[in-house]
């Protein structure tokens, strides 16, 4: 193989591994960090560097380590109730509110409308937040559906949408709807069964 091509392999690896360490997400991290430490060892090993071939095939090993507990790991998940003027909510939304608008551009909190509100916990860490208020009688209409960074794996809106689906129907709810006003909040709602109606409006049905 010609000098080139290895070199562009170098190079290739040391983007992934680069753009590893850009990951807010530890699956996302882990998963690309493993692929540019596997291509960055086979790189070492090509060139004759054992020393980068050993290192980054430790590295390897050490993903598939984590990966393996992350995916193995049985998590439990809960609701805590909170009244709308708790005041951990609100720093929660003051303290996540650049973020928050990344994925709900204009989103401002309303107390009077977000009539169902809950953290989500997983293994009793907060990991998310969800507000939303019943609409035309049966309609549940999200407000807030915000994962902080570390929890972005789409566990926390299975978790709404499947197991909590009895709840909701038990509280009179027949369908969901939001409006995807981000790319990302799209893809996220894509995922989990919701299609889009009209205007940007998405909607799931529960029944």
């Amino acid at each position: 193989m010609s000098s080139e091509i290895l070199q562009w392999i170098g190079y290739f690896a040391s983007v992934i591994i680069a753009l590893s360490m850009t990951m807010s997400s530890i699956v996302k991290f882990r998963w690309i960090n493993l692929i540019g430490a596997t291509t960055f060892s086979i790189y070492g090993f090509m060139i004759g560097a054992l020393p980068v071939g050993f290192l980054n095939g430790f590295i390897v090993m050490v993903d598939i380590y984590y990966l393996a507990q992350i995916y193995g790991r049985k998590e439990v998940f809960e609701i805590l109730e909170i009244r709308p003027e708790n005041k951990y909510l609100i720093r929660f939304i003051e303290y996540h509110n650049d973020e928050i608008q990344k994925f709900f551009p204009g989103f401002t909190y309303k107390p009077d409308m977000n009539t169902v509100s809950f953290f989500i916990l997983r293994n009793m860490a907060v990991a998310g937040l969800y507000l939303a208020h019943r609409k035309d009688g049966n309609v549940l209409k999200v407000g807030l559906d915000y994962v902080i960074p570390e929890y972005r794996d789409f566990k926390n809106g299975k978790y709404v949408y499947l197991r909590l689906k009895d709840k909701f129907i038990e509280q009179g709810f027949t369908r969901v709807m939001t409006e995807g006003n981000s790319i990302e909040y799209i893809k996220y709602l894509e995922k989990l069964g919701f299609t889009e109606d009209n205007n940007g409006v998405f909607s799931k049905k529960l029944v």
